[in-house]
């Protein structure tokens, strides 16, 4: 399929229509075993590239209309102080995640993003001119590929967003924008609304916030930034692909400022029953780009795809195996599972830890 007769992410989403995201990879690889903890750069792609194109395909299964690239942490800056990958070049990395992901993402009529993420230069030096010339050799990398638009996403000093925009912006293609930022604000206090109104102003179509803090906490804070560009009287489409764990401290560091943070989160996971919650409150604030980040697997994209199949009009084919709101649990030969089959039972449940000598939250190392 060529790329100028596929619909792209702008026309999609002025259409009206409701774009579900994907999920993590850093860390889902990781617990896979072909990502390494600490600098979490995206190797895998070129030496294990069946591992990437199976999540790719489970998340498009599940009913993702983007496939990113799995280009996480691929700057020559980080991957060279990560010493993960002696041998191969971020521009390998880059050519074949983008690969993989326009194989996969052609399988089922979805858009490519490439994506570009925060950079240590930015903290080391903080030059403009630096950091966009490693944004610039990311960007070209791209754009010897088939990919449909661009995503700067985990991303905490805006400015740093803006750079990056103002430089993906130069293709010509579609940019959209999260930060990994809490209602509080990026790193510097920059609030949420100036935040928007500063990426908009740098060209950004779609802004919003990723990873870091859990999916309702996101929905809050882009709804911030929604009330920010209302202010300033600007537009743009809001998207938001949060953390896949509870993180009610709502912390400024997020999640890695967590104690449990990256080896023992698993009692902190997001339900299916708690996606459904969060697509229904992202959908109601006007956000129509929705997905996932950290902690997100395939079954909560398909959780964000069936709460929202009515507004798209189909179910996606993961939910072939899935009966909606526990529907498959009739058919089970114990009556109190049986009894679960029904949508008030997974709604109205609160689900124990069985962990008893754990507390409820923790308290954040950034505190």
């Amino acid at each position: 399929m060529e790329s100028k007769k596929r619909r792209g992410i702008l026309e999609r989403l002025n259409a009206g229509e409701v774009i579900v995201g994907d999920g993590g990879y850093v860390m889902q690889l990781e617990r896979r075993g072909y990502v390494k903890a600490g600098h979490w750069t995206p190797e895998a792609a070129v030496e294990h590239p069946e591992a990437v194109r199976q999540l790719h395909r489970e998340f498009l299964r599940a009913g993702a209309n983007v496939i990113q690239t799995f280009t996480f942490y691929c700057s020559e800056d980080k991957l060279e102080i990560s010493g993960n990958v002696p041998n191969i070049t971020g521009a390998q990395i880059n050519e074949a995640a983008c690969d993989l992901a326009r194989e996969v993402a052609n399988e089922g009529g979805a858009l490519v993003a490439g994506c570009v993420s925060k950079t240590p230069c930015y903290v080391t030096s903080h030059s403009e001119t630096e950091v966009k010339a490693i944004f610039k050799k990311q960007m070209d990398d791209f754009l010897k590929k088939d990919i449909d638009f661009f995503i700067v996403e985990f991303v905490d000093h805006v400015e740093e967003a803006v750079w990056a925009v103002e430089v993906l912006k130069t293709s010509g293609k579609t940019v959209g924008a999260t930060l990994c930022i809490s209602p509080h604000g990026d790193m510097k206090g920059v609030p949420p609304g100036e935040c928007a109104v500063r990426l908009v102003k740098a060209g950004a179509d779609i802004v919003g916030i990723n990873c870091h803090l859990d999916p309702m906490t996101c929905v809050r804070t882009v709804k911030l930034m929604k009330e920010g560009l209302e202010k300033a009287g600007l537009k743009a489409h809001l998207m938001v692909q949060p953390l896949g764990f509870h993180t009610p401290e709502c912390n400024l560091g997020g999640y890695t400022s967590l104690p449990e943070y990256p080896f023992a989160l698993e009692t902190r996971a997001i339900t299916r029953w708690d996606i459904h919650k969060y697509a229904r409150e992202a959908y109601n604030a006007g956000i129509r780009y929705i997905g996932g980040c950290c902690g997100f697997e395939p079954y909560h994209i398909r959780a964000i795809a069936e709460e929202l199949a009515a507004e798209r009009g189909f179910l996606p084919p993961a939910s072939e195996k899935h009966g909606l709101w526990g529907a498959a649990l009739e058919m089970h030969t114990k009556p109190w599972v049986r009894a679960r089959a029904r949508r008030e039972y997974w709604e109205n449940l609160l689900p124990a830890s069985g962990r008893p000598k754990c507390p409820s939250m923790a308290t954040p190392a950034d505190e």
